[in-house]
């Protein structure tokens, strides 16, 4: 069910998978279980693409067992797919974190979200525009045997943040779009004919648009402008009013749509712990007011999850219909599994999270099993 809303609706699922969308309950097996929703909403699960952890855990140190405490938290929060994301680091840390990630994905138990895969924020960015990722890590790229040190699980979805103008960066595009991963732009100050040789190379999304990438200016197009005037980049967004003031989301709803934005949470370790100093990326990191900042005063991720996203945003007049492409469909469509998830269809996952009038979650479902319920 996409593009619409079935009042009173009733969902079918068996064997993990949606088999049909009515508005009765007519045509039930005598022994069906039901589950009564009256006056919920229910969207389809949301899939966050960009983040670094939660409840304490951080994705560069995680075993199976804490992306595990992770999924469960993020089940909590109406999150039912996401993708571990790394930041730059050693070889051998990307080599433990992969492993941690292909357990997480093939052989761990969990009821939380499902990890889909491993996004890789760096090395090949900007030090320019590094945000609060660590420079030391950086590279450039010189030939394929390079991504030898991005070990990818077996059966995960692979996604990278790099950005073009890097020594080698429009042939690493060429090459990552070979191999099958999802590229995507940021950490950059990419002039228009770079960007634009990245997408010809295929490179079609952004990642946190707006932040840790060159501002607009009127008389130097740079990313934001090429990222706003072609329709067949999407981008993503961190919806926290911190990263992104609530006017300038506004007008990204305006300019690029509901069906060209993905929404992401890009949290960190802390989220979920409340404000306070963690070390994280050997560095601390405050979280107060639910801001984030490290020693040099920049940003260093986010505190939120896609549930607050959803709540900023529909706070500002953003309907549920559009919420579920930007929060679900829109993540799945990236990722390539729109086939299988992403909106409430008959033949997709039935990942399903309910919500109440205040945006609060009720009840998650993950392949049908209901989750438990939150805090």
């Amino acid at each position: 069910m996409e593009n619409r809303i079935i009042e009173d609706g009733m969902i079918l699922i068996e064997d993990e998978r949606i088999v049909s969308l009515g508005e009765n309950q007519t045509g039930l097996r005598s022994d069906a279980e039901t589950l009564s929703l009256g006056g919920l909403t229910v969207l389809p699960g949301f899939i966050d693409v960009h983040i670094h952890g939660a409840v304490g855990v951080d994705v560069m140190e995680a075993s199976a067992d804490g992306l595990t405490q992770v999924s469960a938290y993020l089940a909590t929060q109406g999150v039912t797919g996401w993708l571990a994301t790394l930041v730059p680091g050693s070889d051998e840390n990307y080599a433990s974190v992969s492993a941690a990630v292909g357990h997480a994905i093939n052989g761990a138990e969990t009821t939380g979200a499902r990890v889909l895969g491993i996004h890789y924020e760096g090395p090949f960015v900007n030090s320019a525009q590094c945000g609060a990722l660590h420079t030391e890590y950086f590279k450039t790229y010189s030939s394929p045997k390079d991504l030898d040190a991005l070990p990818v699980p077996e059966n995960a979805v692979r996604m990278i943040t790099m950005a073009p103008e890097v020594d080698g960066g429009i042939d690493l595009v060429r090459e990552l779009t070979r191999r099958g991963w999802v590229v995507s732009i940021g950490h950059t100050r990419a002039d228009l004919q770079v960007l634009e040789d990245a997408c010809a190379a295929g490179a079609h999304h952004m990642t946190h648009f707006m932040n840790a990438m060159a501002p607009l200016h009127h008389r130097n197009p740079g990313p934001i402008a090429w990222g706003l005037s072609r329709d067949d980049v999407t981008v993503d967004l961190i919806a926290d009013g911190v990263h992104i003031h609530p006017f300038m989301l506004r007008l990204l709803m305006k300019t690029k749509g509901a069906s060209g934005i993905s929404l992401i949470s890009d949290a960190i370790a802390a989220a979920g712990k409340g404000d306070g100093d963690y070390q994280i990326w050997g560095e601390t990191i405050t979280v107060k007011n639910d801001r984030t900042a490290n020693a040099a005063g920049s940003i260093a991720g986010s505190v939120i999850s896609m549930l607050d996203a959803v709540r900023l945003l529909h706070s500002l007049g953003v309907s549920y219909i559009d919420l579920a492409r930007m929060a679900s469909s829109n993540p799945a469509r990236l990722l390539g599994l729109k086939h299988d998830c992403g909106s409430i269809q008959p033949g997709k996952r039935a990942d399903l999270v309910a919500l109440d009038q205040d945006s609060n979650v009720k009840l998650t479902l993950i392949g049908g099993r209901s989750v438990p319920n939150p805090r």
